[in-house]
């Protein structure tokens, strides 16, 4: 009984799907934080120079303002002009750049994923029961050291920037301005590229343990599955009382037609197939009815109740059964031996009628090939 409530089965498709809709899909917050983190650092290392020049500009251009600028109410909205046309390109280029890299970021694991389902209001994400779980339980611990080995890892790299770019910052003040500030800035850039890759390590063991943990989430109980599979496919008492209710209308559609049959080839007792062939039509002889057993025998009744000719020939009748279903016309190999009892039949109408003689009696050993044979 235990095994049936534990999570020891591959999610199915549905579940997969289903779970997508509300929104639960393998997620990584450092690796789209450290992705954006990252991705700045690079952009600011291309662009910090160009963003340091176009401020330096704007600044040196606001202390050099002449006494009539000075008292020119309209300066002010051209300086703003002229710093926004200076500023705005590389910053731009920045704000692209990292905006790329947090929508890269938040779909890289588990791909996009829209839903309004997480948006709704529930009375579970303001339980605070299911707060201190979380806080408590096995997730909390986990982004517990997740920000212990965080706050190592990026200390070591403040460090390892720390001693590489000592002797630069302590020399700086001998350095001609402004050089110095753009020296400053480069240090700044690099150091900041060094503490953002601090975060990689812990990218990589994060993505693998997201991903686990979500593939453990998904998994299912024996019983689910099985209940999952029953509400696909519908109670099998059902299904059986639907395909019994099916046969039985298939079966009632078949006795309405026998009275239009010509002709009830028989086995003589197990096997019925009743046909009917249209002089007039382009049609080959179709078969209306055909049973097996209890079937076959209420196919006889009909047929001879309504006078219709029953024709014994055991290897034909189980030929056409096996290769022919209702509606369908008879296979074209068959034509032969079923136009002979067609013949038969209308030669012994003929005879009851009064206008023919007796027919001889039909042969039996009818031409059906091999492979129809039964």
């Amino acid at each position: 009984m235990a095994d049936s409530y534990e999570k020891t089965e591959e999610p199915t498709s549905k579940k997969i799907k289903d779970s997508r809709n509300k929104g639960q899909v393998a997620r990584s917050r450092e690796l789209s934080t450290a992705l954006v983190l990252i991705a700045s650092a690079v952009a600011f290392l291309l662009m910090g120079s160009y963003i340091a020049t176009a401020l330096f500009s704007v600044t040196q251009r606001t202390f050099k303002l002449s006494r009539d600028e000075t008292y020119d109410i309209t300066h002010m909205f051209q300086a703003w002009g002229s710093a926004f046309s200076e500023v705005s390109t590389p910053v731009l280029f920045y704000m692209i750049i990292a905006m790329v890299a947090g929508i890269y970021g938040s779909i890289a694991l588990g791909g996009y994923n829209f839903t309004w389902y997480s948006a709704k209001p529930r009375a579970e994400k303001i339980n605070p029961i299911n707060g201190f779980k979380r806080m408590f339980g096995v997730e909390g611990l986990v982004e517990l050291l997740k920000a212990i080995a965080k706050f190592v890892v990026i200390a070591g790299a403040a460090y390892l920037s720390l001693l590489l770019f000592k002797d630069e910052a302590l020399h700086l003040d001998q350095e001609l301005y402004p050089l110095s500030i753009f020296h400053a800035l480069s240090m700044i850039e690099w150091a900041f590229l060094i503490l953002c890759c601090a975060l990689i390590p812990i990218v990589l063991i994060d993505v693998p343990y997201q991903s686990y943990k979500h593939k453990e989430e998904m998994k299912m109980t024996k019983q689910e599955v099985k209940d999952e599979r029953k509400n696909a496919e519908g109670d099998p008492q059902v299904k059986g009382r639907i395909r019994r209710l099916q046969m039985q209308a298939a079966a009632n559609r078949m006795m309405q037609e026998v009275p239009k049959a010509d002709v009830v080839v028989t086995n003589p007792t197990h096997f019925s197939v009743a046909l009917k062939y249209d002089e007039n039509g382009d049609r080959a002889p179709v078969v209306v009815a055909k049973g097996v057993d209890e079937l076959a025998m209420h196919i006889r009744k009909i047929a001879t109740a309504h006078e219709v000719p029953l024709i014994p020939s055991p290897m034909l009748a189980r030929a056409i059964y096996y290769s022919t279903e209702p509606d369908q016309e008879i296979p074209s190999k068959l034509f032969m031996a079923v136009a002979q009892v067609l013949a038969y039949v209308y030669q012994l109408k003929a005879f009851k009628a009064g206008k023919g003689q007796r027919p001889k009696p039909l042969r039996k050993d009818l031409p059906i090939p091999q492979e129809y044979r039964r």
